[in-house]
């Protein structure tokens, strides 16, 4: 049952996608706020040799990441071949970036070293109901005193938005925090307003 949900849910988001793909790039930036900060934070914390971040996309944060952490050894994970596919094209001159076309979760072992670092930004939220086993999955894939660093959608008082939110598969329900401060050592949770209060994003850095 658990195999067929998540079978499910990744179908799902392969299908959202193929069209998505097309117009993330230039849609995305007026809502998805947050991703340089996380980046910024992660940088506070440590210098990585290893990051993998789940739920790549088109590649917007393995650009900034190996700008900002050119020694690192960088992973992109995607579940959707359109978005790579993207990401291939803007990564492609870049040797310290590998992706990876698989979901996340239930792959133990799947990784040939541990990251110091995993990244998930606007994911979690999307992968219903299977969030609380990436969260294990990190935790189990870091090196001891290795980093979790996400940002996502955290909630929104008007339940108009949140509907809207869940007709692009997104669950807004403040339900991540309490498993990752669970899961992880707190080391950064902020909560940040959007458009004046609309909704709320969140940035977190754990530690193992």
């Amino acid at each position: 049952m658990i195999a067929e949900e998540l079978i499910k849910q990744n179908q799902r988001i392969k299908k959202y996608y193929h069209f998505q793909s097309t117009i993330y790039d230039s849609t995305r930036w007026s809502f998805l706020f947050g991703r340089k900060l996380i980046l910024e934070e992660i940088a506070k914390q440590t210098a990585p040799k290893t990051i993998l971040e789940v739920g790549c996309g088109t590649g917007y944060n393995l650009k900034k990441l190996s700008k900002r952490f050119p020694s690192s050894k960088i992973l992109g994970m995607d579940v959707s071949k359109d978005m790579l596919e993207i990401a291939q094209k803007k990564t492609a001159k870049n040797t310290t970036i590998q992706l990876i076309e698989s979901s996340y979760g239930n792959n133990s072992n799947m990784l040939e070293e541990q990251p110091d670092v995993i990244l998930f930004s606007y994911i979690l939220t999307m992968v219903n109901p299977d969030f609380s086993k990436m969260i294990t999955q990190a935790y189990n894939d870091l090196k001891p005193g290795g980093y979790i660093a996400v940002v996502d959608f955290y909630n929104s008082k008007h339940s108009w938005f949140r509907k809207h939110m869940g007709n692009h598969h997104v669950r807004m329900e403040s339900h991540l925090n309490p498993l990752l401060e669970d899961k992880f050592t707190v080391v950064t949770n902020n909560i940040h307003s959007a458009y004046l209060g609309v909704w709320q994003y969140f940035s977190f850095i754990g530690k193992k």
